[in-house]
């Protein structure tokens, strides 16, 4: 109990900026759980749409994988997808590959989507709490302008520790956003990496000579 009532004064004395610095870290936390869930899903469904389709490539069976992934949502399975009916008239390994690139070109924004805004959350939190930190100054230094100076080092060093919470504040929100964000861009790039690795290791399975 102790311990919340701390984190209480601590955000009432930072006055009204951290409201909305708190309003940033609630959307950044929002985006981070739903992306969390997102790339962790399509990790697994792409392992699943894989492990199905791949034995129906190399066994010739380019119908029923067609089939499959058309069924399948996924990332995986639209790119492979794609590449199962372009080899059906393809002539070189070529035509399959630049119609892959295409595909993988449409699918890859889907798994980028809503990461960048936490980089940019972050940096607006630190700049409402350094914003909320000069308001906060200007406040006190007006207050005590006209102060007894026996008075104004006191109220003056507290108008000073209470300005400072809003900086506090701003850069507690913002550094767990950034390291979250390095993180999840970092999870996209392996996902996007394995649906490269994905693609030529389809292509090679097709027999088409490069």
């Amino acid at each position: 109990m102790e311990f919340f009532s701390t984190v209480i004064r601590f955000f009432q004395a930072g006055g009204e900026f951290m409201y909305p610095i708190l309003i940033v870290g609630v959307l950044g936390l929002a985006i981070t759980i739903e992306r969390v869930m997102y790339l962790r899903r399509a990790q697994t469904e792409n392992r699943d749409v894989w492990s199905k389709l791949m034995p129906l490539v190399n066994e010739g069976r380019h119908d029923e994988a067609e089939k499959v992934a058309s069924l399948s949502s996924t990332a995986i399975g639209r790119v492979l997808g794609y590449g199962i009916a372009r080899s059906k008239g393809a002539t070189s390994r070529d035509e399959v590959e630049l119609a892959m690139e295409e595909s993988l070109m449409e699918v890859t924004p889907q798994l980028e989507r809503r990461t960048h805004y936490l980089a940019t959350f972050a940096n607006v939190a630190t700049l409402l709490g350094l914003l909320g930190t000069v308001i906060g100054l200007i406040q006190g230094f007006t207050a005590v302008s006209g102060v007894n100076p026996a008075q104004k080092q006191d109220q003056l060093s507290q108008a000073v520790a209470v300005a400072m919470n809003c900086t506090a504040f701003g850069l507690m929100t913002a550094i767990p956003l950034l390291l979250v964000h390095a993180w999840l861009v970092t999870k996209t790039d392996e996902l996007v990496d394995s649906l490269e690795i994905a693609s030529v290791k389809f292509l090679n399975s097709l027999g088409f000579k490069k």
